[in-house]
């Protein structure tokens, strides 16, 4: 009878210690980042640790107060902004000795809710939620428990730190530039919001509200048109085809995220016009694909990559001090004009 292969051992602190000839002592040190390792005895210890293979089990680390691993909540992974800010998100932690672990939340509450109650079960150091859905009360429940930093969510709470962009002035940028090269029907694809209690704070209503407040301030209060289907490239699709099907179709369609703006693309497309001549589009996040040559599409740029730094930089000091007061960053976006406006043929 064969005889089974047994499970290969785990390398732990003392083979490390062992194999780069230091203590133990100084191999504890060195994993907590602890004052008193050298430059020197930190290289020989992490190149020790690469040489076995060595992972520090996150249950005995948990159990001494750190895992080193944060939690990052992202509503979806089919946006290519919530990759932006990933990288952003992992450049950072990963120099900080942090491991990153990513949980969907499907853009909805329940799920997010489990995402987030599983990663507190973990033992994870802190939680960076991506454009949470979940209710104030939820947030602020999940921030009294374990440290925690929001992306993209308007509004301040006293219990968590968020990062958020400018998206009044992301907006505004969109239907200045618009209005410049002379469109006046200008129209808005926006995501449905069916909480009234959330409304001010997600993004894609702000952005909403900043198109009407530039389309006010432009004089051109009768041309708000606004489709409410969903930041998705099927959202795109439909709300650009409610948008065309109007009795005066807009002459330019501001769609409120990239991936929204790909689905309106192609509805303008098969209904048989040409972008920009006949319908300009504009999204939102300047994600790689705005800027990919054959689809060259005009978007408000509003820094992923470093929304993504800047929240894994406020978690860290979060973790550090729990007590101190709550740091709410706002940044201001830019306007990247491609090939999809132009100045409408008369």
């Amino acid at each position: 009878m064969r005889k089974t292969a047994a499970p290969a051992r785990r390398v732990t602190i003392v083979d490390v210690a062992r194999h780069a000839n230091v203590s133990t002592t100084a191999v504890s040190k060195v994993l907590r980042n602890a004052y008193g390792a050298s430059p020197e005895m930190q290289a020989k210890v992490r190149q020790a640790m690469a040489d076995l293979g060595y992972r520090p089990h996150a249950a005995a680390r948990g159990m001494r107060g750190q895992t080193y691993s944060i939690g990052v909540m992202l509503p979806t992974i089919r946006n290519p902004f919530f990759a932006d800010v990933l990288d952003g998100i992992t450049e950072l932690l990963r120099d900080a000795g942090y491991q990153v672990l990513i949980g969907p939340g499907c853009n909805g509450q329940a799920e997010e809710a489990r995402v987030t109650e599983t990663m507190i079960d973990h033992s994870m150091d802190g939680l960076i939620l991506v454009a949470p859905v979940s209710s104030r009360q939820h947030l602020d429940r999940v921030a009294g428990l374990v440290p925690t930093v929001t992306v993209g969510r308007h509004g301040r709470s006293a219990s968590y730190d968020s990062v958020a962009d400018d998206d009044i002035t992301g907006a505004r940028l969109v239907v200045d530039h618009l209005v410049e090269l002379g469109h006046r029907r200008i129209a808005h694809i926006d995501h449905l919001e069916n909480d009234p209690d959330r409304l001010a704070e997600m993004p894609n209503a702000v952005r909403a509200d900043g198109y009407r407040q530039a389309m006010r301030a432009h004089r051109l209060d009768e041309y708000i048109d606004i489709a409410s289907t969903s930041y998705t490239q099927e959202g795109g699709y439909l709300g650009a085809q409610q948008l065309l099907s109007r009795l005066h179709r807009p002459t330019a369609i501001f769609a409120g995220a990239d991936i929204v703006a790909m689905g309106a693309l192609q509805a303008i497309a098969e209904a048989g016009l040409a972008v920009p001549d006949d319908v300009a589009v504009a999204g939102y996040d300047n994600t790689m694909f705005a800027a990919f040559a054959p689809i060259s599409l005009t978007s408000v740029d509003q820094g992923g990559r470093q929304m993504g730094r800047n929240s894994a930089r406020l978690i860290l000091e979060r973790i550090a001090d729990r007590t101190r007061p709550a740091t709410h960053m706002k940044l201001t976006p830019t306007l990247a004009p491609r090939r999809t406006t132009v100045t409408p043929t008369p």
